[in-house]
């Protein structure tokens, strides 16, 4: 596993990628920053990380286009194997909040971003960015983010973290043409932060309504039971779960 580790960078999916555009990378390359500056979470919100406490890393993952049923299969195996990684170390409530929030006794401790790139027609290149809050002890105007240190009261160590996450994320994908995709999607479902429960949603243009999450579709999509029976799809872009 190569490890690449900066004390400062914009964006360590931005380095990543710039860095296999110059270089032949393999699989599973990662690169870490003790600070990111421009980080950045779904719907483009910024992501904030108190230097030196966290884990923010980028993983390189290239798969061949004929192994790909959905894209969105990977981002549910990364989010799975983060959580499989941090119930190695820790006895908290893991959920995922779709598209790809992770949380921790309903509060956010991480976010993932996966970026596709079709480098030509029968290979995809993924730069898969992680942000998890680990160790650091305050979080100024974001009443809903917290962190493993705040939940479980003790300091953990990061780059076993890091290597357990990683480790974990390339034997579930080298599981997965062995025990299929379904096996992984049955697995998300089960810890899909507020499933069949009465939630609150809010559209684009500040509608808010209630419904029942039904599933997440394979193309990533989250549909959703509404008050008249209705199912409908909603993409990233088109609707927020409030707390």
């Amino acid at each position: 596993m190569r490890i690449i580790k900066l004390d400062a960078i914009d964006s360590t999916n931005h380095f990543l990628k710039a860095l296999s555009a110059q270089e032949s990378c393999e699989n599973f390359t990662v690169v870490s920053t003790e600070s990111q500056t421009e980080g950045k979470g779904q719907r483009g919100s910024g992501w904030a990380s108190e230097s030196g406490k966290n884990l923010t890393f980028s993983i390189l993952y290239n798969q061949k286009v004929e192994g790909i049923a959905s894209l969105f299969t990977l981002n549910i195996i990364v989010a799975l194997s983060v959580v499989e990684a941090l119930k190695t170390i820790s006895n908290l409530n893991f959920v995922i909040k779709w598209p790809n929030d992770i949380l921790a006794e309903n509060k956010k401790i991480g976010g993932i971003l996966i970026e596709n790139t079709f480098k030509n027609s029968s290979e995809v290149q993924s730069i898969i960015g992680i942000g998890l809050n680990v160790n650091q002890s305050q979080f100024e105007n974001l009443p809903q983010a917290s962190s493993l240190y705040l939940l479980e009261n003790q300091l953990f160590n990061r780059e076993m973290l890091l290597i357990s996450i990683v480790n974990q994320l390339k034997f579930n994908l080298n599981q997965l043409p062995i025990t299929g995709e379904t096996h992984f999607w049955n697995a998300y479902h089960q810890i899909l932060f507020k499933k069949g429960i009465v939630s609150t949603f809010e559209s684009v243009s500040g509608n808010r309504f209630v419904g029942k999450i039904q599933e997440v579709t394979h193309e990533g999509k989250l549909a959703v039971l509404l008050e008249d029976d209705a199912v409908q799809l909603f993409d990233v872009k088109e609707v927020k779960m409030l707390y």
